[in-house]
């Protein structure tokens, strides 16, 4: 099927104004006091809701050893 009446290229710029993107929004860590996205947890506390959700020290940890691991077999 053929359109019938093309579009003009203000008709069409004006329906696709609305289809920009939009910024993430940060909130302010209430424990921590750095910067977060709402409604998520806290990637430097692990905290939200004042709850710890994550521990965030015992992944650091596993993230060194896995390192060390592989430093000692020589694999990247």
């Amino acid at each position: 099927m053929v359109v019938r009446m093309r579009s003009t290229k203000s008709h069409r710029n004006n329906r696709r104004s609305h289809f920009k993107l939009v910024a993430p929004r940060f909130s302010v860590c209430d424990s921590c006091n750095k910067p977060r996205l709402s409604h998520g947890v806290c990637p430097h506390c692990g905290k939200y809701r004042g709850r710890v959700v994550v521990d965030v020290q015992a992944k650091i940890d596993k993230k060194l050893k896995k390192q060390k691991d592989r430093a000692k077999t020589g694999a990247k």
